[in-house]
C-alpha cells in the first residue's frame, strides 16, 4: 500500500483532486494565465509540454515519490494551478510539498493558504507525518515568503543543487514544519483564511 493513497481534499471552494490527464487542458489553461511558463524560477510546463509534465507526475507517483493533485475552483471545476506531495520518504513519516503553481488570477488570493492547509491538514492528521518539507529556488523571494507565512523554519541552504530550465545552477533554499509545530501553524493558517480581506 502506498503512503500516500488518492484522496480528494476541499475546504472554501478551492478542491484538490489527484492529477490525471484530463486536466491537460485546465493546466494549460491555468499555465497561459500569465505565462508562467517564461519564469525561470518555475516548474510550470509551456503548452505543448503538458502532457508530458502530467505523465511525468504520474510515473513518479507509481514509483512512490509523488503525488500531484490538481487545484481547482469547486464550484466550477476551472483547474487553478497544481500541487504535489513529493521526496515522499515513509519510513521517517516525511514528505515534502511542492511543484506548485497557479494561474495569474489566482495568486495572492486565499488559493494556495487553503491547499496548503489542506495538504498540511492531511500529511500530519491523517498520514501521521513527523515532518513537511519544502524547497525553493534561491531567487524565488515570492515562494520563501509564502512558505515562511505557513509557519515553516529555514533549515538552509543546498549550494549548487539543481538546474533551472534555463541552463543556469541554482541554489536551493530547504524549510521544514514538525508535527509538534502544526498546531500552532494551524492556527494562524485558519486566522490568515478568517481574517477580511483588504
Amino acid at each position: 500500500m502506498a503512503f500516500v493513497e488518492p484522496v480528494t481534499l476541499s475546504a472554501r471552494g478551492v478542491k484538490l483532486v489527484p492529477l490525471s490527464l484530463e486536466h491537460e487542458a485546465g493546466l494549460r489553461a491555468a499555465a497561459a494565465d500569465g505565462e508562467l511558463w517564461t519564469l525561470r524560477i518555475t516548474s510550470v510546463p509551456e503548452p505543448a509540454q503538458t502532457r508530458k509534465y502530467i505523465e511525468d507526475a504520474l510515473a513518479m507517483r507509481e514509483a512512490g515519490n509523488r503525488f500531484a493533485f490538481a487545484v481547482t475552483d469547486e464550484a466550477t471545476g476551472r483547474v487553478l494551478g497544481c500541487s504535489s506531495y513529493h521526496d515522499i520518504v515513509p519510513a521517517l513519516k516525511r514528505v515534502e510539498i511542492g511543484w506548485t503553481w497557479y494561474g495569474k488570477s489566482s495568486q495572492r488570493s486565499h488559493v494556495n493558504t487553503t491547499a496548503k492547509l489542506l495538504l498540511l491538514t492531511h500529511a500530519f492528521e491523517t498520514l501521521g507525518c513527523h515532518v513537511v518539507g519544502w524547497r525553493t529556488d534561491n531567487f524565488n523571494f515570492a515562494s520563501q515568503a509564502a512558505i515562511e507565512r505557513l509557519g515553516a523554519k529555514k533549515d538552509g541552504v543546498i549550494r549548487g543543487h539543481a538546474l533551472r530550465r534555463d541552463g543556469t545552477i541554482r541554489d536551493t533554499v530547504m524549510y521544514s514544519m514538525r508535527s509538534g509545530e502544526w498546531p500552532e501553524a494551524k492556527a494562524q493558517l485558519l486566522y490568515l483564511l478568517d481574517k477580511p480581506r483588504t
